[in-house]
């Protein structure tokens, strides 16, 4: 609101600015022409009309003093008939451009002279507007194709556990007790895949929805990512491969342990999904200056340019084909980008000779 206002009195000031200037121009212009008239009347007009030509007079003095008056005050008024339309034909001007501004946004706004700055301000809102427009229409693509997966998604898991679960009832004692445990195992791991989908879609309602905020205190950002990497080992194990950690001891910084804890625990999910079996992950922490600089590094398939600028883009995977092993909707990194740059810091990843770096700095304060 105070930003609006403050655009108003700008817009106000120019235009007032502009009818002064154009006002003393045409004032001056008026006593310029006044002067010259008065000189060429008094040399040329008035003894003309004084006296004709046999020596008489044809016009009084009056009547001659009258005509030099009449002429001025006649131009006066014609000048300022001029003067004043000039306002409405640039109120005419801002409605065409108002109209312009709601029904056709792509042709830029041209008024006419002396609204240069007003012209320059229509037309920036006029591009701000067409990027929220192409703004909300990838958002919409990106809800469409939110839901298009996450129903496929769920289908999946669901499918194969309502199936092992019906062959368990079906067999029941008739069934190995080998068998019996591993389809159950296999149940139960499509059942914890479904739940960690479901709580992605509340994640997705919840960004959508609702402002994050931080609950800040003192934190040993070295001993998280020592808990980070024991907790994490049998994810890593899963596919053989193990942490390579190069951590500077007993770094303290000022953040939400428990929200950053969720940024580590993306990245890691990240990298093991799109990770070559049996490799590491490298983690480093170090300080720079007055921030402290994680960097995790995994082996994997380098990641063209074009994708990876859509990295941090909500609902973006990197796996087109959304396959239910490599994880949920492709949240993961846009939180972690936020939960960051709300603790004034920033995430950046570079991917080059099959290798993929994420870099997170944080201020220590």
């Amino acid at each position: 609101m105070v930003k609006s206002n403050a655009k108003k009195q700008t817009f106000r000031k120019e235009l007032s600015r502009n009818l002064n200037f154009q006002y003393m121009k045409l004032l001056a212009l008026f006593l310029a022409l006044t002067f010259i008239w008065v000189l060429l009347f008094f040399k040329f007009i008035y003894p003309s009309l004084l006296y004709d030509s046999g020596g008489y007079f044809a016009l009084s003095t009056t009547t001659a003093l009258a005509v030099l008056v009449a002429v001025p005050i006649i131009a006066w008024f014609c000048l300022s008939f001029w003067f004043f339309k000039r306002p409405l034909r640039q109120l005419d001007d801002l409605a065409k451009a108002s109209t312009q501004l709601a029904l056709d946004k792509t042709v830029p706004i041209t008024l006419g002279k002396g609204l240069g700055k007003v012209e320059s301000e229509l037309n920036r809102v006029r591009e701000e507007a067409l990027k929220n427009e192409r703004a909300l229409q990838e958002a919409e693509l990106k809800k469409n194709d939110l839901l298009m997966y996450l129903a496929h998604d769920l289908k999946t898991p669901l499918t194969s556990i309502i199936g092992y679960l019906s062959l368990l009832i079906e067999t029941g004692d008739s069934l190995p007790v080998e068998l019996r445990a591993k389809y159950a195992g296999i149940a139960l791991d499509k059942a914890e895949h479904l739940d960690n989908l479901v709580n992605e879609f509340f994640d997705v309602t919840r960004l959508t929805l609702t402002t994050m905020t931080l609950n800040k205190r003192e934190c040993n950002l070295s001993l998280l990512l020592h808990q980070l990497m024991s907790e994490s080992l049998p994810l890593l194990a899963a596919d053989g491969m193990t942490w390579e950690p190069d951590i500077e001891e007993n770094v303290q910084i000022n953040c939400d342990g428990e929200k950053l804890q969720r940024v580590l625990d993306n990245l890691t999910r990240n990298a093991c999904s799109y990770s070559y079996p049996n490799t590491p992950i490298q983690l480093t922490l170090r300080t720079e200056a007055e921030n402290a600089v994680i960097q995790m590094t995994n082996r994997g398939p380098t990641i063209p340019k074009g994708k990876l600028d859509h990295l941090f883009d909500q609902f973006y995977r990197l796996d087109s084909s959304r396959n239910t092993s490599t994880g949920g909707v492709g949240l993961g990194l846009a939180i972690a980008k936020e939960i960051i740059e709300l603790h004034d810091g920033s995430i950046t990843v570079e991917s080059k000779d099959e290798t993929i770096c994420f870099t997170v700095t944080l201020p220590r304060s």
